[in-house]
């Protein structure tokens, strides 16, 4: 498997645009599509809060029941959350108008709305975008560019990814864009995610993969506790790789996997590190866990916790705020038999072992904990399993951000 530039349209036959639609926000683009010139197979995850927004109503509806899917309309500014009868009904409005431009079903286009909760969209502005991208999608990396930094709200760069690998002698490439700054805290992922394949392979196991993969991708992440009422990840694959089809889980199922894996992650740690008014990337890996379940509420734990957060931002050794949040994760452990690290990718400095902190360098701490990643290693000396989690620091930004959101 090796990394490559790109993102939606890396894989064979899917175009891409961004355009600016004025839904909210002036002098921006804030309107994207994702289109294969092929049917494709779809696969979706989707928020666990009980406020859903009428994309995701939709988008559930589409990926269970539609035979296929050929686009993804997104709009920025306004989430069509708690927008009632009328909120669906402009979801429906919006896939009807995309289908008449590409000539395809309704049934096979997906929305994505992000942003406000609560107001309606301006329907006449969102049909008038649908125009736009459906005359201006391109299969350059440009487009892919351009649809990525579209769905942005107060993300500070857009996220992309692409991985290519070999099944069968063809060469197979997935590629995605997400965005998400705030309202990051999973329980299944989080965020609005579009991952696009090439790869030919059964629908039943394109959704058990993204399914299983989040677990330990964007279900591992954190920024400030909030789920969205708009999380939305989802998976379009339409074959043109002319690889054998995967039907069972094989060595080619693996490989799949394993690239899945790679985008997923990549994307969600680009999520984590620009989390609002965010200094630093901060990652948590717990090792040597007596179980996976475990290793994950440890990780989680810690990332999650406001003072730990705060502790980072303020580049403060404080490992007692670290063993708290590890120690009201639901885990059962020694504290007397673990050890916690400070590392920064260049050093990696012991803080903490046989129930005491060790004789440490306040300075060299303080310097590992100023630099843009950081990660909080703590072994466990139980098992075999381990974890890793991404959060970011809490800045003074993040309030203000939040203070003036609908301004």
């Amino acid at each position: 498997m090796r990394v490559i530039e790109g993102g939606v349209t890396a894989a064979q036959g899917f175009e891409a645009a961004g355009v600016e639609a004025a839904v909210k926000y002036e002098n921006r683009k804030d309107m994207a599509i994702v289109y294969s010139r092929v049917p494709c197979r779809a696969a979706g995850v989707f928020t666990s809060n009980v406020v859903k927004a009428a994309p995701v109503l939709w988008d559930r509806e589409v990926v269970a029941h539609s035979p296929c899917v050929q686009a993804v309309i997104v709009n920025t500014g306004i989430a069509n959350a708690a927008t009632g009868r009328q909120g669906y009904a402009y979801c429906r409005q919006t896939a009807e108008r995309a289908a008449e431009l590409l000539g395809i079903s309704a049934d096979a286009v997906l929305v994505g709305s992000t942003g406000v909760i609560g107001n309606q969209l301006p329907i006449d502005r969102i049909l008038a975008g649908v125009e736009k991208l459906a005359a201006a999608r391109a299969d350059t990396a440009e487009a892919a560019s351009d649809a990525a930094e579209a769905i942005m709200t107060t993300d500070t760069v857009p996220k992309q990814a692409a991985v290519q690998f070999e099944i069968g002698g063809r060469t197979v490439t997935v590629g995605g864009m997400s965005k998400g700054a705030g309202m990051i805290h999973p329980n299944m992922c989080t965020m609005l995610g579009f991952i696009t394949t090439d790869i030919a392979i059964s629908r039943e196991l394109l959704q058990e993969a993204l399914r299983e993969d989040v677990v330990d991708t964007f279900n591992m992440i954190s920024v400030d506790g909030d789920t969205s009422t708009n999380d939305t990840l989802v998976v379009l694959a339409n074959g043109l790789a002319g690889n054998p089809e995967i039907t069972e889980k094989n060595e080619d199922y693996d490989k799949f996997r394993q690239a899945l894996n790679c985008v997923n992650t990549t994307l969600a740690k680009k999520m984590a590190g620009d989390g609002e008014g965010a200094t630093a990337l901060f990652e948590t890996k717990v090792i040597h866990a007596a179980t996976k379940q475990d290793a994950r509420r440890l990780s989680r734990s810690v990332i999650s916790s406001n003072l730990c957060k705060a502790a980072i931002y303020g580049h403060d050794a404080n490992f007692g705020r670290f063993l708290c949040a590890l120690g009201y994760a639901g885990a059962a452990f020694d504290p007397e038999k673990i050890e916690l690290y400070f590392e920064n990718g260049e050093k990696s400095m012991l803080i903490y072992r046989d129930g005491a902190a060790v004789d440490y360098s306040e300075e060299e701490a303080t310097e590992i904990l100023s630099s843009p990643e950081v990660r909080v290693l703590v072994d466990m000396h139980m098992g075999d399993a381990e974890a890793a989690a991404w959060g970011c620091d809490l800045s003074y930004d993040y309030v203000k951000i939040n203070a003036d959101y609908r301004s």
